[in-house]
């Protein structure tokens, strides 16, 4: 006879969510090692990372890909690349999640072609993209078009996966990044519930979807969230997202089956609330996130991918996402979590926190829908603004210690690291032969193919874009003919332009009121100023295709309340266009945000750049995800200062920014 622990108390255990790793990196071979690697760990999904010149529709051979190529995740550009990043893993049972957005509909065709070869038809095929370029305007920033011909192919991928791969879900509404930007949990439900709205809209009035099929529209939408450390509010506020979506399918379309309107969703808990300082903390945050979307079973993740403990210092090993697979697997078939139903029904303190969360979001909800819904509140700035003065509280909180994040404001006292008593080999880098290799591979490709075959698909393409038809079948066409990433989105710019989004650094955001240290730093700054005899300009930059601008955001806000002049033109800036704004604006401080990796390459392109239009008196200030090495690299490449996540407080900041610049005019520092 079993004991206890050996039996399922309450009948047969529930079936496990997809776990999943988000991975990808270097080359489309070296990722497909990586992918089967983790299957063979017992891994039961692939999280698919692409490169930034894959997400914003370059070629790896395009000069705005330059130092991006393989960085942040795996570069793809022909049909060669996606066999081989699939190689020997069978599609026809795999379920693949790729976050890919803006070139969503190019990749998904890709895929396509590339599980025909392997006898996959297309109706068996099934995984995720996702496909919300909307939340690219709000937080990650890898749009390439304006927000309406956007959702155009946001609706195009969803009628045709509904009609030819119904088991595909074509769309992840994506609240995941709009929490890393600074969304509240009302904001994150209520900014996803607007988008949802808007996409399922579209889709109703593009009128390319009987009615009696609309059900399985909205029953193959599906969502990716965050997960942060406060993981009682994070677990009520899915229980929330349950409850609106079922009220707002119901009540909005119509739609009667339970089953289309349940709430369908992935997680990856929060990456950008990692720290770099005491990184060891990072592990316990993780598994404390993840039981915000496991413990309630009435809204349990279908799918959930972990970070790594390390990613605030660089690129994790295979070693370390192993160690955050195996996290979820001890929770899933170690713990009894699976063996009851939820445990939460009936709490009455997690249904008032519910009801509150639900009401709330109701009522952000009703703001935009006056507005004109999520496409109209994007472009008036409204949303992104929120963000920002969202974000700008959170960080006031952590400065003055009332957010505690321990091993950053508080509890700073630590024995040293043995994780870290070898950094460069505790993350892993990409080699910087990848770039030359895609490079190389990719000019091989168009060299072989055959060139009247793509020019006359890219033209039907084309043809297509101007005609409002379905375009998903015109891109298989062009994946089956050879044309590549760069081209298929050069073919769209011709057709739909491209977008600048709103930076959503205003006038009217605030932090609060002034805290004597800022006081303080605003009075040397005014002082300085007074003795060059100009107020001081701050150039806020973000080179290359990174558009996680919540950072550079931040400093430009606070670079203002620190009383300097700041200039802040937004994301995917070239290092020429940075050097002409700097020269133009005639800045004292040029101040360089990159996230990517992408440091080594463009950094050193501005200073000498910047030398080189005579700006020797500018100094230039680098802030990201830096390791050591890279640090000093830059600094004998003549940046005057490197912050890292390490660096939270943006008031010190800005109070060495000042010291620098003192430093680079001959004046001492400031009394403050």
């Amino acid at each position: 006879m079993g004991s206890p622990q050996d039996r399922p108390r309450d009948g047969q255990r529930d079936r496990p969510w997809i776990m999943r790793t988000y991975a990808g990196h270097s080359s489309p071979a070296e990722s497909n090692a990586l992918y089967r690697r983790n299957l063979d760990k017992g891994q039961t999904g692939l999280s698919v990372a692409f490169d930034l010149p894959t997400q914003t529709g370059y070629d790896p051979d395009s000069p705005m890909a330059a130092g991006e190529v393989g960085k942040v995740g795996v570069p793809i550009a022909p049909l060669g690349d996606m066999r081989r990043l699939f190689d020997g893993i069978p599609l026809d049972t795999m379920n693949p999640s790729m976050t890919i957005n803006a070139t969503a509909m190019w990749l998904y065709a890709l895929y396509v072609v590339a599980a025909e070869e392997q006898g996959v038809a297309e109706v068996a095929l099934q995984g995720t993209t996702q496909n919300d370029i909307i939340k690219e305007y709000l937080s990650r920033g890898t749009y390439i078009f304006p927000p309406r011909p956007s959702l155009r192919l946001i609706t195009d991928m969803i009628v045709h996966t509904v009609q030819q791969s119904p088991q595909w879900n074509p769309i992840n509404i994506c609240s995941y990044h709009l929490q890393e930007a600074g969304a509240t949990p009302v904001q994150e439900i209520a900014f996803a519930m607007a988008t949802a709205i808007a996409v399922l809209d579209g889709v109703r009035d593009s009128g390319q979807i009987p009615p009696e099929r609309f059900g399985e529209v909205v029953g193959r939408m599906s969502f990716f969230v965050n997960a942060g450390v406060r993981f009682i509010e994070e677990m009520a506020k899915m229980r929330a997202f349950v409850r609106i979506w079922d009220e707002v399918t119901r009540d909005r379309y119509g739609i009667t089956d339970p089953a289309q309107r349940r709430f369908r969703y992935g997680v990856q808990v929060n990456s950008l609330g990692l720290t770099e300082a005491q990184p060891e903390n990072n592990v316990q945050r993780i598994v404390l996130e993840m039981l915000a979307v496991t413990l309630s079973k009435d809204a349990r993740a279908r799918a959930i991918q972990l970070p790594a403990w390390n990613e605030a210092l660089g690129l994790p090993r295979p070693w370390d996402q192993q160690w955050s697979l195996r996290i979820q697997q001890v929770l899933a078939e170690e713990t009894d979590l699976l063996e009851y139903d939820d445990i939460f029904e009936g709490s009455i303190v997690i249904e008032g926190l519910v009801d509150s969360l639900v009401a709330d979001a109701r009522a952000e909800m009703a703001t935009i829908e006056s507005m004109g819904g999520a496409v109209a509140a994007i472009e008036s700035g409204y949303m992104k603004s929120a963000l920002v003065q969202a974000h700008a509280e959170r960080r006031a909180r952590v400065e003055a210690g009332e957010q505690v994040i321990v091993g950053v404001n508080r509890h700073l006292e630590s024995e040293p690291n043995p994780m870290l008593a070898d950094l460069d080999a505790a993350i892993q880098t990409v080699d910087s032969a990848v770039a030359a290799q895609a490079m190389e591979g990719v000019a091989r490709w168009r060299a072989e193919r055959d060139p009247d075959a793509v020019a006359a698909a890219l033209a039907a393409f084309v043809a297509a874009a101007q005609a409002d038809a379905n375009l998903v079948p015109a891109s298989v066409a062009c994946a089956r003919a050879g044309a590549t990433t760069g081209e298929w989105a050069d073919a769209l710019r011709g057709v739909f332009g491209e977008f600048r989004a709103p930076t959503g650094v205003t006038a009217s955001i605030a932090a609060g009121s002034p805290t004597d240290e800022l006081c303080a730093v605003r009075m040397a700054v005014q002082a300085t100023s007074d003795e060059l005899g100009s107020r001081l300009r701050f150039l806020v930059a973000k080179p290359g295709l990174d558009g996680h601008s919540n950072g550079a955001e931040q400093i430009a806000v606070r670079a203002r309340d620190a009383g300097f002049e700041v200039v802040y033109q937004g994301i995917r800036l070239t290092p020429e266009q940075i050097v002409a704004a700097a020269v133009d604006e005639d800045v004292d401080v040029v101040g360089i945000s990159i996230l990517s990796g992408s440091h080594r390459e463009l950094v050193p392109v501005v200073v000498d750049g910047l030398r080189a239009a005579g700006m020797e008196d500018t100094v230039v200030v680098v802030g990201g995800i830096i390791p050591d090495a890279d640090a000093d690299y830059l600094r004998e490449r003549g940046v005057a200062a490197v912050f890292t996540p390490k660096d939270y407080d943006a008031t010190a900041i800005m109070g060495s920014v000042l010291d620098v610049v003192r430093s680079a005019r001959g004046l001492a520092p400031a009394a403050r």
